[in-house]
């Protein structure tokens, strides 16, 4: 398991998730919106306007439906980061990061 930083427009939280996620994190996470759109296990993310989701949503598609028996799960909330590059602390500057 390695360490990722996931936000979505708000709060910076560090997940420790199996390290195929942390390796191909972009990989991962696109593969998550395409299902967000196609999978009918998605329905209730979709809205007339969109699809409505954070990082807890990705997480718990980990932990469901790719990585059952490697469940990823909170590290810590690192808060708002006005400037992500400076702002994170210095154990996680090598933490691959994704925002939603």
């Amino acid at each position: 398991m390695k360490n990722v930083i996931l936000s979505a427009d708000g709060d910076s939280k560090v997940y420790s998730v199996p390290d195929e996620v942390a390796d191909e994190l972009d990989a991962y996470c696109m593969m998550f919106q395409k299902w967000l759109w196609k999978s009918p296990h998605a329905e209730g993310f979709r809205t007339d306007k969109g699809i409505c989701y954070d990082e807890t949503d990705f997480i718990d598609y980990l932990n469901k439906w790719i990585f059952p028996n490697q469940p990823s799960q909170l590290i810590e909330n690192l808060g708002w980061l006005d400037d992500f590059d400076t702002g994170r602390p210095s154990n996680y500057k090598a933490c691959p990061w994704y925002n939603f």
